[in-house]
This record gives C-alpha cells, sequence and structure tokens, in this order.
C-alpha cells in the first residue's frame, strides 16, 4: 500500500512538471523568481487524493515544497469545470476546511475558485494549479498561464529544461514581426482600421496589391461562402475626394466585432457610384448609402467579389496589442496577435507564425478572428460566431493541430500545424476548419509534415483525427497565410 501511494506522489509530481511546455527563456531571473507564460491543452484524469476517487482532475502546475505559484490561467474546457488551487499547511491546520492528500500526511488545503464553467478567466496563488470536475467524466481543456514560480530550486527548473529538450522540435524563426498596411474605413460614423488579406477574384487581388503596396492572396473558396454570412463593404468609385482605395471617400462597413452575431471578416465588395447630376457628400454609415441608392442618387455594382478584411481598429474597441514585444522561438500564441498598431504610418505588426503547408513547405500565418469564444479571447482576436456557418461549406480549408507527441510550436505546444492549402492552390481559403491530431502511443511519436504522412499514420492506425471541439462548439479559425518578408 505504502508503494502505491509513493508511485502515485511521483506520477502526480512528474506529470506536473512534464506538463509545462516552455523553455528557458520563458524564464526570467528574479532571485528566486521565475516567470512563466505557456499555452496547452491537457487531459484529465482521476483525482488520486482520497475521498475524491470518482472526480477528474487535469493537473497543470505541480507541488514542490516550498514553491508558489501565483498568476492568471484562461481556459475553455469540454467539460463544466473550477478552478482548483493547493496550498501548503500543516496537518495541525487542516480541521475545518476542505483538504486534497494523496497518502494523508502531506496535506494540502483545496481552493475551488469561481463558478463551474466551461470557461474562465481567473487570477491565482497557491502551491499548485489544476482544473477540477467533482463527476467522473473524463474532460479535456485548452488553457493559457501567465505568472510566477517563487522558491522553486534552480535545480529543479534546469533538470526539466534538459528533459524538455530532449523530446522538442525546435525551428528557427518560428515567429517573426509581419508589417501589414493598414486602412481607415467608417461604421455608424465612426472611424474603423483594417487589413486586406486575400481575395476571392484573381483580378481583384491584383488591383488591391498594387493600390496597398502589399500582396493580397488568391482564395477562390471564400467566393462559396453563403452570403447571408458575409458583411458588406461598400467602396467608392467617385464622389469626394478621401483616402479610400480608389482616393475617394472612406469605404463603408455594415458591421464590427462589436455586433458579434454579425461581424465577419469576409466581406462582399459593393462599389458604388454616385450619378450624374447629384451633388455628392461624404457618407458615414451604410443606412446612408443603402438610402442613398433607394432614392435614386447612386448606383450599386454588387460585384461578386469577396475580400478577407480583418478589422483591427472599431468603435470603442481593438485587437489585443501584446504586453510582451519581444518575439521568440517560444512565443505561446495566447496575449495577442499584434505587436504595434501605427496610426501615423497606417501599418499594423502581427506576429507571423511558422507552420507546414500540404507538401512540407514552410508557410507563414497571422491569426485575425476565431470562433468559439475561448479560443478568440484567449488568442485575443475577435470573436466570429458567423465564421460556424461555414463548417461543412466548402469555402474553408482544413487544418491539422497536434495535441500530443513532439513538443514544438503548434498553438497547442506540440509540433507545428499542417494545412491542406496554400496561396495559388484552388481549395486555398484563410478560413480554416480546425482538427486535432492525437498520437495513440504518445512516446513513438515521430514529426508529420505533410498531409500525406498524416494520411498514411491514420491509416496504419497510428494517429487519430478529429474535428477539433472546444466549449462544445467547433473550432473556426480566420488565418490568412501570408508572406512576412515583402
Amino acid at each position: 500500500m505504502n508503494k502505491l501511494v509513493v508511485i502515485l506522489i511521483l506520477i502526480i509530481f512528474i506529470t506536473g512538471i512534464f506538463s509545462i511546455s516552455f523553455i528557458p527563456d520563458n524564464f526570467v531571473d528574479a532571485n528566486s523568481t521565475k516567470k512563466i507564460h505557456f499555452t496547452k491543452t491537457i487531459t484529465s484524469s482521476q483525482d488520486p487524493s482520497q475521498g475524491n476517487e470518482n472526480h477528474q482532475l487535469g493537473l497543470i502546475l505541480s507541488p514542490n515544497k516550498d514553491t508558489l505559484y501565483d498568476g492568471s490561467i484562461t481556459f475553455s474546457s469540454s467539460e463544466p469545470v473550477q478552478v482548483a488551487v493547493l496550498h501548503e499547511i500543516n496537518s495541525n491546520d487542516a480541521k475545518g476546511q476542505l483538504t486534497w492528500t494523496v497518502d494523508g500526511n502531506t496535506i494540502y488545503a483545496l481552493s475551488l475558485i469561481g463558478p463551474v464553467t466551461k470557461s474562465n478567466s481567473i487570477d491565482f496563488t497557491g502551491s499548485a494549479l489544476a482544473l477540477h470536475s467533482s463527476n467522473s467524466k473524463e474532460f479535456t481543456a485548452t488553457l493559457s498561464v501567465d505568472g510566477w514560480i517563487r522558491g522553486q530550486p534552480t535545480e529543479i527548473i534546469t533538470q526539466k529544461i534538459e528533459s524538455e529538450k530532449k523530446s522538442s522540435l525546435l525551428l528557427s524563426r518560428v515567429n517573426i514581426p509581419a508589417t501589414i498596411p493598414m486602412h481607415e474605413g467608417l461604421y455608424d460614423n465612426n472611424p474603423i482600421f483594417y487589413i486586406i488579406t486575400d481575395s476571392s477574384q484573381q483580378e481583384y487581388a491584383k488591383m488591391l496589391s498594387t493600390k496597398q503596396g502589399w500582396k493580397v492572396e488568391i482564395a477562390p473558396s471564400i467566393k462559396k461562402i453563403s452570403e447571408n454570412t458575409l458583411q458588406k463593404i461598400f467602396i467608392f468609385k467617385n464622389g469626394v475626394k478621401g483616402d479610400g482605395i480608389n482616393k475617394y471617400q472612406n469605404e463603408i462597413f455594415s458591421s464590427t466585432p462589436a455586433q458579434k452575431l454579425q461581424y465577419n471578416s469576409l466581406n462582399s465588395v459593393i462599389e458604388v457610384t454616385w450619378k450624374k447630376g447629384q451633388n455628392a457628400v461624404v457618407f458615414e454609415s451604410s443606412e446612408e448609402v443603402i438610402n442613398a441608392e433607394k432614392s435614386g442618387r447612386v448606383e450599386f455594382n454588387e460585384t461578386g467579389v469577396i475580400i478577407n478584411a480583418p478589422q483591427i481598429m472599431w468603435p470603442n474597441g481593438q485587437m489585443l496589442v501584446r504586453d510582451n514585444k519581444e518575439i521568440t522561438d517560444d512565443l505561446t500564441f495566447s496575449g495577442g496577435q499584434i505587436l504595434e498598431i501605427n496610426k501615423d504610418k497606417m501599418t499594423v505588426t502581427f506576429v507571423a507564425h511558422r507552420g507546414w503547408g500540404p507538401d512540407g513547405k514552410t508557410i507563414y500565418h497571422i491569426i485575425t478572428d476565431a470562433t468559439p469564444s475561448g479560443p478568440a479571447e484567449m488568442m485575443g482576436v475577435p470573436f466570429s460566431p458567423s465564421s460556424i456557418n461555414s463548417i461543412t461549406n466548402s469555402s474553408t480549408s482544413d487544418l491539422f493541430q497536434f495535441q500530443n507527441g513532439i513538443k514544438g510550436s503548434g498553438s497547442l505546444g506540440f509540433q507545428p500545424s499542417i494545412s491542406t492549402a496554400t496561396p495559388g492552390d484552388e481549395n486555398y481559403s484563410p478560413i480554416w476548419r480546425v482538427y486535432i491530431v492525437e498520437w495513440n502511443t504518445p512516446e513513438n511519436a515521430k514529426i508529420l509534415e505533410t498531409i500525406s504522412d498524416i494520411n498514411s499514420f491514420r491509416e496504419a492506425d497510428l494517429i487519430t483525427v478529429s474535428l477539433a471541439r472546444t466549449m462544445n462548439s467547433n473550432h473556426i479559425v480566420n488565418y490568412p497565410f501570408i508572406d512576412p518578408f515583402q
């Protein structure tokens, strides 16, 4: 029995040590204080503590003697959970409070923080951190932790780092800055700032590329998206001179990320032309433009062109700008995708993430919006629920993210993602339907680089591939592939 208890304790400690996906640059020495910042996906197991055998526990930061963790956690889970924090206490102080123990000798006070929910952001301080469920159903959670370790011996950290290196894939230039021209538009009498990354039509992509001095990719697949899912952008062909795409007044949008149910980065292009004899004025809302068309003052050309025009800033809101501007190879996907918004130069600088195309060639992508809300909030991008309407539509491409196996720079802390298309392919789309790849035996994992690799290993029953499900919803992301070196 004593041997079993010792084994359980060792499992908890070792699991915690290897659950933190970071390497040396993640730590900032401050005497006995170490910085931690990571994003990962965990799967729960039976809670090993006495009296909680029917509960599930997903350990995030393991208990180590005289160690204190404090920081914040953001998570989204497949099942309702609570944040569980353990606190070192003397056994004499255990009476009258909720406790957690494996062997009955080493006892921790247990704090369950916040409501039972599938997603939340919570601050914590304690000797260990976990997600806890009071039922026996296994759960999977994607989480981001930002905080500090206080008092953990340096030799333990060093040993942990060396262990991580042995099973890691370290690519060069994993994350790099990408500066993109920004445009000013209008929504309901207020300015918005946006970028253009993709067009469904080749000639329109060339025209936009020339005018903004930055390449707009061709994405034929987005032409297939349902019209009622799209937002509208009104582009002026004549009228009052200004800073719009055609050097007339600024473009007008039909919604912003503040209108969550309506917002979509994909826009149906409507060209607006003032009729002869009309006195041109500056419109400031989509309602004004539509009313002018109805009254015969302007005419519309519904081009049939779809452009990917994610909004960076909008009335009373903007995409999250990273607090830490340093770009490293172990930079996580949480905490924001933008390094700088420069309205004087009309540019925005994104973090461009490295991945693999279907043939194993390097690609870079940025992240501009996502659904459901948990991953969107974690990455610091707008929540775009209307994107879910494209889950069964050929307007989306497939993106494969790895949930276990070889540790690396992927969004879940493992090897980089693999896509089914790249710009120039007929099936390329910046809107990606996310699939999860899981090794059936993680210790036998290998590096996969192509779609052919995924298909081959799946047929051999070495990996399991399934649609990503977060917060009981499919996961759709706007990942425009870009050339960050232009």
